[in-house]
């Protein structure tokens, strides 16, 4: 053998070694720490958990997700999307409600009647995305939606006005339910029930299609109409979400992707679920209050009239342009 034919041989023994040392790390699994913004095993919480075991099924020799627990257990929800962008966590579930003293444009997100597959193509999901890589925030998907809030009593109202009602509330309807002269606070959600049952607060606002069953014992009103979008979301810290391969990171894609089609506001899926739990409620004695009218618009254009105002607030400098795309 000549000398170059040698060479050849040695260089080309060396890429299939090179090939073979390195094919195994390229295809290695890895596994992500997970966690959700409310209890494990709660109406709230298992769409993500969802999410985590569709991930974990198809992503074998790929990636999973170890699901670590949920808020309040291991702190509390309002921090938790935080301590995630700090490293405590690499993936979590969580509501905008929660992550709102991260970013301060994420009540949009629960703001626009647009289906997020249209939120894709104006480039409001990408704007979003734009705000939450700088606090080291990857957005992934909506991977769910419980439909609208709704407030919730155990005295009757005839009109939109909640002057002498203590609320128990999120920061995502405080603004909204003070205007028309509520007084609130905040408190936990597993709190509610003995809140609601000892007459500590005669309300509280929830979506309907996250409705705690045992509530129905300490509750008596729905009011309608619903407002705002009860949207839950996939989030990963961005350093994290970098460090994963191509494969990894379309399989979280795909996955997420799924789970916000089924998702998307008005879908039959979730009409039914509504349908379903307002069948039950009312079959255990809850019944509905609603507006109409001049009432209904008074109800809604508070609502969102203070939402929006609250976001305009928040964030001058990019408030305008999101309500262009999101309202």
């Amino acid at each position: 053998m000549t000398i170059k034919a040698t060479i050849l041989a040695v260089s080309a023994l060396s890429v299939v070694v090179i090939g073979l040392n390195t094919t195994p790390a390229l295809s290695k699994e890895v596994t992500i720490r997970g966690a959700s913004c409310f209890p494990i095993g709660s109406p709230p919480s298992r769409g993500f958990e969802s999410v985590v075991k569709a991930v974990n099924a198809r992503g074998k020799g790929v990636l999973q997700i170890k699901l670590v627990g949920g808020a309040p257990a291991i702190g509390s929800p309002f921090t938790l999307t935080q301590k995630m962008a700090g490293g405590a966590y690499d993936i979590v579930g969580c509501t905008e409600a929660y992550f709102g003293n991260v970013l301060n444009e994420a009540p949009v997100f629960r703001l626009s009647p647009k289906p997020y597959s249209e939120l894709r193509k104006n480039g409001g999901i990408a704007y979003l995305q734009k705000l939450l890589h700088a606090k080291n925030i990857h957005f992934i998907a909506r991977h769910n939606d419980h439909g609208p809030f709704h407030l919730w009593l155990s005295k009757k109202i005839d009109k939109p006005d909640l002057t002498g009602l203590n609320l128990r509330v999120a920061p995502v309807y405080t603004a909204f339910f003070k205007s028309l002269g509520a007084t609130v606070q905040t408190a936990p959600l597993p709190q509610i029930y003995t809140l609601m049952e000892n007459n500590t607060v005669q309300g509280f606002g929830w979506p309907a299609g996250a409705f705690v069953p045992p509530w129905v014992k300490v509750t008596k009103y729905q009011v309608n109409p619903g407002f705002y979008w009860s949207t839950l979301h996939t989030l990963a810290n961005l350093k994290k979400w970098k460090s994963l391969s191509k494969a990894q990171k379309n399989l979280l894609n795909k996955v997420g992707l799924e789970f916000e089609a089924q998702n998307e506001p008005g879908n039959a899926a979730l009409k039914a679920r509504l349908k379903k739990g307002l069948a039950k409620r009312a079959k255990a004695g809850l019944k509905v209050i609603e507006f109409k009218g001049a009432d209904r618009k008074k109800w809604l254009d508070a609502a969102y009239g203070e939402a929006w105002k609250e976001v305009l607030l928040r964030s001058p400098k990019h408030g305008k342009q999101l309500e262009k795309l999101f309202r």
